[in-house]
């Protein structure tokens, strides 16, 4: 495993050179003018003075070839220098870490509820395919993964939030602000961990050692998690890193609708406002942290199955 993991972070560069190319190739391929829009968003004028708009653009750097100003902005990312807001005129790290910080929470604990829930639940499934349990699973797991964000926060704004006023419905910064973001963006993993979990266990109980094991007198409780749920969970847990990075830069509909301040929010704001250095570093971090999702969960995964562990040595 310490090779596999040497290997995976040898590769991180290369990933991170990559993602650095087409994060900053792409807002400028979209033809927009990031000094027009960032002078009218200021003055508001839909003429901007020609003299002040050549200003604004030597001072951010806009007014060099995309080569010189490539060479410029990834530079200053290598000294971590991630510069300076066109919107707020800040350090883009001040906005940056802190918004990122608050997503990861948002985002491990939606991972966590997510797995309370599915895991137990497709192993229970997987007990009898076709039963009562079965069906109400699948049909719950396929309403979980159907209905879009939006849709299932709204709803629970209006149950819990406006019918019952249990819950805050915006905010953040307490328990009870976070039940409510947390439900809804763990809705769509728990179906897909319920259904990948129980269509792994049955596949399991169906192996000869199960039925060598049930043949010694364990009890079906017994089979059915150290046997069955067992090897379902490093499905789940080689799964586990692209749920974290899909959740993480999935989390913009989330974080807006429950005025969540994360990267989501962070990253929604500034292509609104076309800020570009904001936008570039929140992408990039995005990127890092599911690369290393990524490996970490593959590592997660290797420590759950010795036959694939073997495998790689």
């Amino acid at each position: 495993m310490t090779a596999l993991l040497i290997r995976r972070l040898l590769a991180l560069p290369i990933v991170f050179v990559a993602a650095a190319v087409l994060v900053f190739l792409l807002p400028r391929i979209s033809g927009q003018d990031t000094a027009l829009a960032v002078l009218r968003s200021r003055i508001g004028e839909a003429e901007p003075d020609p003299v002040v708009l050549a200003a604004l653009r030597e001072q951010y750097g806009l007014d060099g070839s995309w080569l010189d100003q490539f060479l410029a902005w990834s530079g200053a990312l290598l000294t971590g220098d991630l510069g300076i807001s066109y919107a707020s005129r800040t350090p883009v790290s001040g906005l940056l870490w802190p918004a990122l910080g608050v997503s990861l929470v948002l985002t491990v604990a939606a991972i966590v509820v997510a797995g309370l829930v599915g895991i137990p639940a497709g192993v229970r499934a997987a007990r009898r395919p076709g039963g009562r349990l079965d069906r109400l699973l699948t049909a719950g797991s396929v309403l979980g993964v159907a209905v879009p964000e939006f849709v299932l926060g709204t709803v629970l704004v209006l149950t819990f939030a406006v019918s019952l006023p249990l819950l805050p419905a915006t905010g953040w910064g307490t328990p009870a602000q976070a039940v409510l973001p947390v439900l809804t963006l763990a809705a769509f993993p728990a179906a897909l961990a319920a259904q990948l979990v129980r269509a792994e266990t049955v596949d399991a109980l169906a192996r000869p050692h199960v039925t060598v094991a049930r043949s010694k007198g364990l009890s079906d409780g017994t089979v059915l998690w150290r046997h069955g749920g067992r090897l379902a969970l490093t499905s789940v847990a080689s799964m586990s890193g692209l749920f974290l990075g899909g959740l993480l830069g999935g989390s913009v509909v989330v974080e807006v609708l429950f005025a969540v301040p994360g990267l989501g929010r962070l990253l929604y704001d500034a292509v609104l406002g076309q800020d570009l250095p904001v936008v570039q570093a929140g992408l990039l971090a995005v990127v890092m942290v599911a690369a290393l999702a990524g490996i970490l969960a593959e590592l997660l995964a290797l420590s759950l199955d010795p036959v694939a562990r073997s495998a790689v040595r």
